[in-house]
């Protein structure tokens, strides 16, 4: 990989908590040189919260946050939060990079990702229930492929992420040129002790409702039926239906923390014996490898049949539930009680 260079410093584009979390990560890992200028997509609230919070924090030495989109700079690193941005895959095309390109954390979506780049596929992202996406959606995301393995042959592309991809899968990457650069929120873990919750029980709130694939209704069973013991704190998605929030909110022994900073770092203070209990999701991957010498247990719910809306079609389902896959199951919750 290149040096950063004595230019203006790497830049990263986040469109997500998680994304501007693993800029930062890369950025103290050394992957971006001295300086990193993060553009935080503007108009997302969850994203805008979690800058406001940093920038009155301890963000790490030369990092400036921005509000703004990106711009592929000179030879200087360009950190990249979302791969799947039909954006962003467009001003790879059409201005090629001349530093090296580093592709940071998007949660499920880095799996996929890796699978994509190593199958020699395009980098479509696979959400929708209406299956293939449009042709010059395919085209983009052939050419975007071809374009990443391409940097990868010449050395110039890096994954840096905390997701436990397949031994297999990492090996197919870095046979194609990929550095594939494992990390485990160091700089996160470096930082000064916040306190925890006072609650034994975290709920992390799910996306799957407002993203029309869960019933709301079993939804907040499910949340009512794990505060029945005994009080929870529940932290809502950075996309959560307002409707289904206030009836969470309205529950007994429930109380909700607005979104602000990643969950990664809202919930680093849990002590055992606290849990952190959530749906299929990301959260339940990062979460568990934060806090894996701490006696935290997390825990994910599968999701039972009945709860799918007719959109998720089972590809979709199959999609979604990966994630259960990438850690022990031991770490598996029963299914709640049917609606």
């Amino acid at each position: 990989m290149s040096a950063a260079g004595p230019g203006p410093g790497a830049l990263a584009v986040v469109e997500s908590p998680l994304q501007l979390l693993g800029a930062l990560e890369a950025h103290a890992a050394g992957l971006a040189g001295p300086r990193t200028t993060i553009l935080v997509r503007p108009g997302v609230p969850s994203l805008d919260r979690a800058a406001q919070e940093l920038r009155a924090g301890a963000l790490p030495a030369g990092v400036a946050l921005v509000d703004g989109h990106g711009t592929v700079p000179g030879a200087a690193p360009w950190l990249v939060g979302d791969a799947f941005s039909g954006r962003w895959q467009a001003q790879l095309l059409r201005t090629p990079p001349a530093g090296d390109v580093v592709l940071l954390d998007d949660g499920l979506a880095t799996v996929t990702l890796a699978k994509l780049l190593v199958a020699n596929r395009p980098l479509v992202r696979p959400t929708r229930s209406s299956g293939r996406a449009s042709a010059a959606r395919q085209v983009l995301g052939r050419l975007t492929t071809a374009r990443l393995r391409r940097l990868a042959r010449q050395g110039r592309l890096r994954l840096f992420t905390a997701m436990p991809l397949d031994v297999r899968v990492i090996g197919r990457l870095r046979r194609l040129g990929v550095d594939v650069v494992v990390h485990r929120f160091e700089w996160l873990a470096g930082q000064p002790a916040v306190p925890g919750p006072a609650e034994l029980t975290v709920v992390v709130g799910s996306a799957l409702v407002a993203d029309g694939w869960v019933r709301p209704e079993p939804y907040v069973e499910w949340v009512r039926q794990v505060a029945a013991g005994a009080p929870v704190l529940y932290l809502p998605h950075r996309r959560s239906d307002p409707e289904v929030l206030r009836r969470v909110a309205a529950l007994e022994g429930v109380r909700v923390q607005p979104a602000g900073l990643p969950v990664e770092m809202v919930l680093r203070g849990l002590r055992a014996p606290q849990r952190v209990v959530c749906l299929p999701s990301t959260a339940y991957v990062l979460l568990g490898a934060l806090h894996a010498s701490t006696g935290v247990r997390v825990e994910a719910t599968p999701v039972p049949d009945d709860w799918w809306t007719g959109r998720a079609a089972p590809a979709v389902r199959e999609h979604l539930s990966s994630v259960l896959a990438l850690r022990p199951p031991a770490a598996l919750a029963p299914r709640p009680a049917q609606a």
